[in-house]
């Protein structure tokens, strides 16, 4: 009886999936817009002051900033740094405004507001993650537009890893998964609360960060490197229903705020 010979795995390569480098610098700063270096983290000194108010001792707040160690050793962003970074080099944004969606012209949450932070921290994250097509930061303004409707204190009515609340709706258990703990990320770990969802800031950092998670998974749902639209479907977990119908009613609204965004003079 003749042997059976086992077959040899053939790995296929997946050409929208960037390699990581064996080996990281191990000094100096990921983007010219940290504080700290990698593997270390931005974390601000408190002091006590010599002098007294009624007779009892005043705590300094924030007087100086230091970096520590990170847990993992990698890459890993926190709330103090994230709000160094947009403080020193996002106000240059703002002289760029990303265009207005009729829907929300009379809203009571104004829909500019957020322009600034919308683009910095899409530059930041196109420059630190290096996608093959950048992503357009009006796309970011209008996947916050059908996300919450630009209201920061936006909540979807769930409790638990589900509950999403914030401008960009990203879940308890994402903002979990972002951080150096999860097996999911590899690096450039975001280390934030459940609770810093509802900082304007914060979470759409935390979004941006998501989203180009979420590409990485649509491209290999898809067998090939998926566009910025597709990866919006797969942030709204419609992937799927998208693919069988570019009509799909949700993913048609987002299309449309992103056209009238394009458009925009």
């Amino acid at each position: 009886m003749a042997m059976r010979t086992k077959k040899k795995k053939v790995h296929r390569a997946r050409p929208w999936v960037k390699k990581t480098p064996a080996t990281k610098p191990i000094s100096g700063p990921v983007h010219p817009w940290r504080v700290c270096p990698v593997g270390q983290h931005y974390r601000r000194a408190t002091t006590v002051r010599p002098h007294v108010r009624g007779g009892h001792p005043i705590k300094g707040g924030p007087r100086s900033g230091t970096c520590v160690d990170n847990p993992s050793g990698k890459d890993q962003l926190y709330d103090l740094e994230m709000h160094e970074i947009a403080e020193r080099h996002f106000e240059q944004f703002r002289s760029f405004p990303l265009g207005s969606i009729q829907e929300f012209k009379n809203s009571t949450y104004p829909q500019n507001a957020y322009d600034h932070l919308i683009q910095g921290w899409t530059q930041y994250w196109n420059d630190v993650l290096k996608p093959n097509v950048p992503l357009d930061p009006k796309l970011v303004k209008a996947l916050i537009a059908t996300e919450s409707g630009f209201n920061p204190s936006s909540w979807n009515g769930k409790r638990g890893p589900k509950r999403a609340r914030g401008l960009t709706q990203v879940t308890d258990g994402s903002v979990q998964r972002m951080k150096h703990k999860s097996p999911e990320f590899t690096d450039h770990y975001l280390h934030l609360n459940e609770d810093d969802m509802l900082d304007p800031n914060l979470t759409i950092c935390a979004g941006v960060r998501w989203l180009h998670r979420k590409k990485r998974l649509a491209s290999g749902k898809l067998g090939r490197e998926a566009t910025w639209i597709e990866a919006i479907a797969e942030y709204k977990s419609y992937l799927k229903p998208f693919m069988k119908n570019p009509n799909h009613t949700q993913m048609r609204r987002f299309i449309t705020f992103y056209e009238e965004l394009k458009n925009a003079p």
